[in-house]
């Protein structure tokens, strides 16, 4: 049996949502940054060898916004997922995690959300455990789109959540 489920990446301009899919469905990485405009659509099947169902991610890369509210609604229904991405570089795409994550929960409850951190390849634990009030009740992972780290977890722990 094969699933099909939309699964929307939001967050900031520049914190790697483009790059997560991309390295995630293309397993390729690249430096140069482009901007998204709009919306991007890829897809990507992964097999639940749990319980022999396939699940279609239909994913949007949406363009980065410095405060989710500002999002357009019509490209976040019928959303079975949302990833928020964040970069932990750069504290001020994680500065109102919470407000913009009770946004998400109070306008689509019943919709999963994993939360991210992503470019861990550019910070150290001592950094981390610095922030730590501010990721441990939140974040679900830590992973870096430029060598890959935890990127298919990320996904396949997501579309188990869907089925």
């Amino acid at each position: 049996m094969t699933l099909s489920k939309k699964i929307v990446l939001i967050g900031h301009f520049g914190v790697g949502k483009t790059s997560l899919i991309r390295r995630f469905v293309e397993n390729t990485f690249s430096e140069d940054y482009k901007v998204t405009i709009g919306v991007h659509i890829s897809k990507k099947t992964i097999d639940i060898t749990d319980n022999n169902t396939s699940v279609s991610l239909i994913i949007w890369d949406l363009e980065g916004q410095d405060d989710i509210k500002k999002t357009r609604s019509s490209y976040l229904l019928g959303t079975h997922g949302f990833i928020y991405v964040f970069d932990l570089s750069r504290p001020v795409t994680f500065e109102n995690l919470k407000s913009e994550l009770d946004f998400l929960n109070e306008n689509y409850p019943k919709t999963p959300v994993k939360v991210v951190g992503n470019k861990m390849d550019l910070v150290n634990k001592q950094y981390l455990s610095q922030y730590s009030d501010v990721f441990k009740p939140h974040v679900d992972f830590f992973v870096s789109a430029k060598s890959g780290s935890r990127v298919e977890t990320l996904f396949s722990k997501l579309a188990k959540a869907l089925i």
